[in-house]
Order: structure tokens, then sequence, then C-alpha cells
């Protein structure tokens, strides 16, 4: 999708050409508390908060290869993406493995993943974001360059918008009983009316109880902001019954991003 819509968005003047190379990378990930402890043990490279920060992306050495290393984080700990050419990738992941049984390195499953995303509410592309939802309506409205100087596609309608104000939130949800179960497309009650369904659960680990994340709407019409969101009392359904929940703007877990920053 991506692909096809930078292709389609080159200009018939332009000197450009697009060409996937997805098959020729493989990608790695390195997250946790000890990541940085594991990886300083495989690169010569510096690869502390003040030499490396978070989102800084460059190349470094492991084994026999040349890495692009990214910090970023998709469970809500410190971490790095690496990319590695192909051929290399099965030398880099030896490489991995043998250092990390010392640091207590374990391999890391979908569903543990989704855990723990969930926790930090990052959103999840085809489930909590699609290209039929505003930044504003996600809370992405911090990634947006709105004063970028050559502008970007649907900057004016963008702008009216915030200026207006959304009409739905993606908000994060916990439940009060952690017996139950989430897994989405289950119904979001506020003060007795359904406002909208959750796009993405799971049980939260670190947080004890359920996790869910779910579009809000005023059914009155009215602006969704934060005074809405924390003047309301909400339930989420399951099977039929009304589950009590707290709703939050902000991220349940590390809310400050102490733990990705560090």
């Amino acid at each position: 999708r991506d692909f096809h819509w930078l292709k389609n968005h080159i200009p018939d003047e332009a000197y450009a050409f697009l060409t996937d190379i997805t098959s020729a990378q493989a990608v790695l990930s390195i997250m946790g508390p000890k990541a940085r402890d594991l990886l300083t043990t495989i690169t010569s490279s510096d690869v502390s908060n003040n030499a490396f920060p978070f989102g800084q992306s460059k190349v470094i050495e492991i084994g026999n290869a040349l890495v692009r290393a990214t910090r970023l984080t998709y469970v809500g700990e410190l971490g790095w993406e690496l990319y590695i050419p192909m051929e290399f990738a099965q030398g880099v992941y030896d490489e991995i493995i043998s250092a990390g049984e010392k640091f207590g390195l374990r391999h890391v499953g979908y569903h543990a993943m989704d855990s723990l995303r969930l926790e930090k509410a990052y959103r999840h592309w085809g489930h909590d974001i699609t290209d039929e939802d505003t930044p504003l309506e996600a809370g992405l409205g911090f990634a947006v360059a709105w004063d970028k100087s050559c502008g970007f596609i649907g900057r004016d309608t963008l702008l009216q918008k915030r200026q207006i104000g959304p009409a739905r939130r993606l908000v994060q949800f916990k439940l009060l009983n952690p017996e139950n179960l989430l897994y989405h497309n289950e119904p979001v009650w506020r003060d007795g009316v359904i406002v909208g369904y959750l796009s993405s659960g799971a049980f939260g680990h670190t947080l004890g109880a359920a996790i869910g994340m779910g579009y809000v709407s005023d059914p009155t019409g009215g602006t969704v902001d934060a005074a809405f969101i924390e003047g309301g009392s909400y339930e989420i359904e399951i099977a039929c019954e009304r589950v009590p929940a707290t709703a939050s703007l902000r991220p349940l877990y590390d809310p400050a991003n102490s733990r990705i920053r560090c």
C-alpha cells in the first residue's frame, strides 16, 4: 500500500524511481531494559544515550555485517530495530543469541508484543489507525509538521479540523476487573450510551488487567476533547455484560516515556 501510494504521487516531470527492496533486508529487534547492555557486547559503536539518542538511525557493525540500527520501540522499553542485508541475517542472529544468553534473552511472540504495545498505547496500523483516520483523531497531532515549508497533502483541511476540534478520539481503556478479557470490537459505553467500539484489545500483564483502545464520539455531535473524555463514566461490553473501565488519553504505562529515552 505504501509503495503504490508513493509511486502514484511521483510527479510526471520528476526524475525519480521507486524500488521495493523488502526482500533484500531482514529485521531483528533487540528490546527491553537490558537491550543496550546486550548490544554493547556485539558492536564497537557507542550506543550510549548521549551518542545514540531515541529516534536516531545509524549504520553499526555486528559480526561481519554492516547493520542499520534504528533506536525505536514497539513494546514501550529501550530498544533498537536492526535492518540487515539478507545474506548476513543468520550470522547477526547467531551473534545476538550467543551474547544474549547471559542477559536472559528471550524470543518474543506476536501476542506478547501486542500486549506490550497496548499498555503503551502504541497504535496498530490496520486496527487503530488507517487511511480513513486523521492524526488528530488518533492522538498523533504531535507528529505532524504543521509548519512544513512545502506543506503536505490535506494540510488545509487538517488545520480546519484542528481549529474546530476532533469529532472523535482514540482512547485507551483499562478494565477494573482483572478477570475479564478483551480482544477487539467490544462496544464502549459512556454514561449509559454506546459511544464507540474497541479497535484493539489484549491482557496487559504489566498493568494487571485487560487493555483496549477504541474511538469515542460524542452522541450529541460535539467536540471530543480531554474534558469530554475525563467527564464520563465508562464500561466495556463483553458478551452482553458491561464491565467498568478507566479511560485515558495518555499511555497508562510510562506516560513520561522515561523508559524508552534512557
